[in-house]
């Protein structure tokens, strides 16, 4: 087996691919090693939204969009003090550079629907990928493919390899064998976050959130731990996006996942959107959005309830992150989300939603009951609706006895809910669920400069060693939709071009 090369991409996501490609673009001999079955990453289960400024479609629409306006919108939609973390520096300068890998993805083929608005941003920057983000994996690979690229999966890398204070390769597990693979221009770590590394986690967030899983399970930090051996330094990694509640994955593939991802198919079918009536993309959309997003924190500051898979209430359904914690906890860690008559009338119509795309699609109660039968039933009694989910029918019908005992205000709620006071009644009922709560991405990662080059404490670089998406964001905070897909294609893009043009080692 092959084992020297110019550039080794470690993580076959979004990001790696996007290194890979990009690296074989510019004349580098490549290979990629994934450790899982099969490439995507975090990517390949993403819904794909593109957030940039100053972009082909955007001046096909009239939007006159400019770089310092995204800047300072980017730094709307994060709290106060998780946006005090942010590396500004570094920030504008990946947006700077998104329309450039706009264009690099479209003339690959990749076709997307869009802008659309997403407030606060002032303009509309959110390109949606079609069908989804599998396009992205499916048209790199076809892409570094073509390239002469070799990739290997089910390759975990082990350790670096450094010699005189530079990474020259990987320690790493190929086709059953542990092998020494080197570099000659560099490695690119590409492995995602750590948003399912309960150790991680606890180390840097607090052992309470261990717990909670990431929303993709083979999202385990293993970049962080190489780039942290190899002397890195890593920024904000106690910033989470989330914990949250969400549903758990259905258990089939969704119908926009056999749509066509490359090819003639995909850019005709990208070419007939701008004709295709919005009603029938939103239902694409609305496909999508009762998979991956939330539910509404409003459906517990309006009177609906948790209760764990014997029926019992566990925690106060209205503080968070407290509640995700005791989510966790739970029997299989998951739980469900009781609504009776009057929220379900309530979550049937704007402009009270169950999950939400911004500006895009909302979903309600009814959207649920038709897209996702797995995680919503509907019954007009109490027991029904908890036959329905197999949960116990008298632990269901006590517990919301006694929270209509606390509505009421003949005794206190033993969770220490407070503020409001209306009973769960009526002729119709629906259970969410099952849902758990979760790590949706991490913000926490190497610190680098401007070519992806990982630095040490002092600042230094690491000679021959890169990293790009959620591995190395270099102290940003990017929330909202879009913007860690179009960092992880944006960084890759990047990384590549400056690893493959580095010297010999």
């Amino acid at each position: 087996m092959k084992s020297d090369y110019d550039v080794i991409v470690v993580g076959g996501g979004g990001s790696g691919l996007a290194a890979a490609v990009s690296a074989a673009e510019n004349g580098a001999e490549v290979v990629l090693l994934e450790k899982n079955p099969q490439l995507g990453g975090t990517t390949g289960i993403a819904i794909g939204s593109f957030t940039a400024n100053r972009t082909r479609l955007q001046r096909r629409a009239g939007i006159d969009d400019a770089l310092d306006d995204h800047a300072e919108d980017a730094g709307k939609f994060a709290p106060a003090e998780i946006e005090a973390c942010n590396n500004r520096v570094q920030r504008r300068f990946f947006l700077s550079q998104g329309a450039d890998t706009f264009d690099w993805l479209t003339g690959m083929g990749v076709s997307f629907y869009g802008p659309s608005p997403e407030p606060p941003n002032r303009v509309p920057r959110m390109h949606n990928v079609l069908p989804n983000a599998k396009a992205y994996v499916a048209t790199l690979q076809a892409r570094l493919l073509r390239l002469a690229g070799t990739i290997h999966c089910e390759a975990p890398v082990r350790e670096l390899i450094r010699e005189q204070g530079r990474v020259v390769g990987v320690l790493a597990d190929v086709e059953g064998s542990r092998v020494t693979l080197r570099a000659s221009r560099g490695v690119i770590l590409a492995t995602g976050d750590y948003a399912n590394s309960p150790e991680v986690i606890a180390e840097y967030k607090g052992p309470q959130f261990a717990h909670i899983e990431g929303i993709d399970a083979t999202a385990t930090g293993d970049g962080h731990r190489l780039a942290r051996q190899a002397g890195a330094r890593l920024l904000n990694m106690h910033v989470t996006y989330g914990p949250e509640i969400r549903f758990v994955p259905p258990p089939h593939r969704d119908v926009t996942q056999i749509l066509p991802t490359k090819g003639l198919p995909a850019r005709l079918m990208g070419r007939l959107m701008p004709w295709v009536p919005k009603f029938v993309v939103h239902a694409m959309i609305k496909r999508l959005l009762v998979t991956w997003q939330h539910p509404e924190n409003s459906l517990f500051d309006h009177g609906a309830i948790l209760v764990n898979a014997r029926g019992e209430r566990f925690c106060n359904e209205r503080v968070g992150p407290d509640r995700e914690v005791a989510i966790a906890r739970q029997p299989d860690k998951i739980c469900y989300i009781v609504l009776d008559e009057r929220l379900i009338e309530l979550y049937s119509a704007w402009p009270h939603f169950i999950s939400t795309a911004p500006k895009i699609a909302y979903a309600y109660v009814a959207d649920y009951l038709r897209l996702r039968p797995d995680v919503a039933a509907a019954d007009p009694a109490l027991a029904g609706v908890a036959r329905r989910r197999g949960l116990p029918e008298k632990a269901l019908q006590t517990t919301v006895e006694a929270f209509n005992g606390y509505a009421a205000g003949s005794q206190p709620d033993p969770w220490g809910r407070a503020g409001d006071r209306r009973p769960l009644e009526g002729i119709c009922w629906v259970l969410l669920g099952p849902a758990k709560a979760y790590f949706t991405t991490t913000e926490g990662g190497a610190a680098i400069d401007e070519a992806n080059r990982v630095l040490d404490e002092s600042g230094r670089p690491i000679a021959g060693l890169y990293a790009v998406g959620q591995v190395g964001l270099g102290g940003m905070i990017l929330w909202g939709h879009g913007l860690h897909i179009a960092w992880a294609l944006t960084s890759g893009r990047l990384a590549g071009r400056h690893a493959a043009a580095a010297g010999p080692a």
